[in-house]
């Protein structure tokens, strides 16, 4: 198991929460069956709300990813619920297979409150960006969409970074508007770069 930028996200915290979205994904799956998290049974942290992401690879590649913008319920059930997204309801792929389920690898990104940014250029919004630490959230007339910190590892400029998220949410490469609002966070993660790897009932 690794862990980047934990701050409420002891190694036991963060090795539960890895658990919980392997067991969620062993359920969708029909690997197995396991009740939903009771949060009052866990520590403080778990039973906590806070938004997070779900994040499954397969040889390296994204193979499905969803999550929580907003801290509405426990961490515990938004990790299992995302899980369960990501494993089956990312509409960019094919539901995972159980066959991929072994070797794929698993990260749970929990997010901190949001903050919002207050620009009025698409160069002043750069000029804030901390690279390889800010998520961003751009919103506009409805449309809203995100990227997490983990995406500057691929799209290290931010002007590459933000022009790519405008694409994710169907605006041109151009596009600037004055009641666009924005907002940053960051993230604590856990992973396992194999499933099979993680110790007790979730790696069988």
């Amino acid at each position: 198991m690794g862990a980047t930028r934990c701050t409420t996200l002891d190694e036991t915290t963060g090795a539960q929460l890895l658990s919980i979205a392997a067991r969620s994904i062993e359920v969708t799956l029909g690997l197995g069956w396991a009740a939903p998290p009771d949060p009052a049974a866990l520590g403080p942290a778990l039973g906590e709300r806070r938004a997070s992401f779900v994040t499954l690879t397969v040889d390296g590649a994204l193979r499905g990813c969803c999550g929580s913008l907003e801290p509405l319920r426990p961490l515990a059930l938004d990790a299992w619920r995302n899980a369960r997204a990501a494993a089956s309801l990312d509409r960019r792929f094919v539901p995972l297979a159980p066959a991929e389920w072994r070797a794929a690898g698993l990260e749970v990104s929990v997010l901190t409150p949001q903050v919002p940014l207050v620009v009025r250029s698409e160069a002043e919004l750069v000029g804030q960006l901390v690279v390889g630490r800010d998520g961003l959230v751009l919103e506009w007339r409805g449309q809203r969409a995100t990227f997490l910190p983990k995406v500057w590892e691929q799209l290290p400029g931010p002007v590459e970074f933000l022009r790519h998220l405008k694409h994710k949410a169907g605006w041109e490469p151009g596009f600037w508007a004055p009641d666009l609002r924005v907002w940053r966070y960051e993230t604590e993660s856990v992973s396992a770069g194999r499933v099979a790897d993680l110790d007790g009932p979730a790696a069988s």
